[in-house]
């Protein structure tokens, strides 16, 4: 907090400090003995009418009245990382974008809009990676006339917590009622420790997933359309451990080689074969052919709920870099 040389908490922020990312501490029991005081960091979308709204890194808006307000400083635009390689949000972006291609894409200035028959809201959302080059209320037409014209339902996706990141979009998409229905985050770290973590016994690379690849994949009845997206990214290999004569892998993964980082996605382990360390040995096995294509970085997606796969990234040596939502218009 902001202490001024007579000791006392000082609020120096305004209005003019909205974008910036800040942290403020306010009082939550006025009159009570002490006082009770909570914190609040992240970036200021608003100061309206006395009332601050401040986007934390999670996506999550948080409501401060003006006059509870005891201290408050524009802090840096985000954290210094401690561990794991360094990369900004555009980059991040860029790389998990082409990672998992739509099937048909339009721009909007900075914008892009992508459509994949509705698999997955990654390959059927827009990605606003800067200014759509008209007022966004102009730009929205555009994108549910889009969406529209294919029978698909309009999500934009956006970031938070990192900088570069959308903390101002997000507030502008709530404010015109469209509500964020998921939220997941990108982790990053080194590839190297990560190829050496276990033996790639028995682990089969291929270049494309085969009939058996996809009886183990999470989403059922796979399209022509998945098999498309599944297959798109600069070099990707599809990895499996057999399982028994006639039954579906035991584990597989997906990896997408693109310049420096190597992309992890559909790590999936036979229920009945979990805590044996497969996914590790998976995702060792596709670490080191992404190392033999030079590739040194490695990033994946992971959602909030999924405590176990966090808990099996964190132990790699993944770290989170940022927040990023699926915005839908409310019906």
């Amino acid at each position: 907090m902001e202490i001024s040389a007579a000791g006392r908490l000082e609020v120096r922020i305004t209005t003019a400090d909205v974008g910036k990312r800040v942290s403020v501490r306010c009082l939550t029991e006025a009159g009570t003995a002490g006082g009770k005081f909570t914190d609040t960091v992240g970036v200021l979308t608003s100061w309206d009418a006395g009332v601050l709204v401040i986007t934390r890194k999670s996506g999550e808006s948080v409501r401060v009245d003006a006059t509870s307000l005891v201290a408050g400083k524009v802090v840096p635009a985000a954290p210094a990382r401690r561990r794991g390689p360094a990369a900004g949000y555009q980059e991040l972006a860029q790389i998990a974008s082409r990672a998992w291609r739509p099937l048909e894409s339009a721009r909007l200035g900075e914008w892009e809009l992508r459509a994949a028959a509705g698999f997955t809201r990654r390959a059927n959302s827009v990605l606003p990676l800067g200014a759509p080059g008209v007022p966004l209320d102009e730009a929205l037409d555009v994108v549910r006339r889009w969406y529209g014209e294919r029978g698909l339902p309009a999500y934009v996706q956006t970031a938070t917590g990192a900088e570069g990141t959308q903390e101002l979009l997000c507030a502008e998409l709530e404010r015109r009622g469209w509500v964020r229905e998921v939220s997941a985050e990108l982790w990053i770290g080194a590839l190297a420790p990560l190829a050496d973590r276990a033996e790639a016994e028995g682990v089969v690379l291929a270049r494309e997933a085969d009939e058996a690849w996809l009886a183990r994949y999470q989403r059922k009845g796979v399209s022509e359309v998945a098999l498309k997206v599944l297959g798109s990214g600069a070099s990707v290999w599809f990895a499996s451990v057999p399982g028994e004569p006639g039954e579906a892998p035991a584990a597989i993964g997906r990896c997408v080689v693109d310049g420096r980082w190597a992309g992890f996605a559909a790590v999936e382990v036979d229920p009945a074969q979990r805590r044996r360390g497969l996914a590790t040995v998976v995702m060792a096995a596709l670490a080191r052919r992404a190392l033999e294509e030079g590739a040194s970085a490695a990033w994946l997606q992971v959602e909030e709920q999924n405590a176990g796969a966090r808990a099996l990234y964190a132990g790699m040596g993944f770290a989170a870099h940022h927040a990023y939502h699926h915005y839908r218009e409310h019906a």
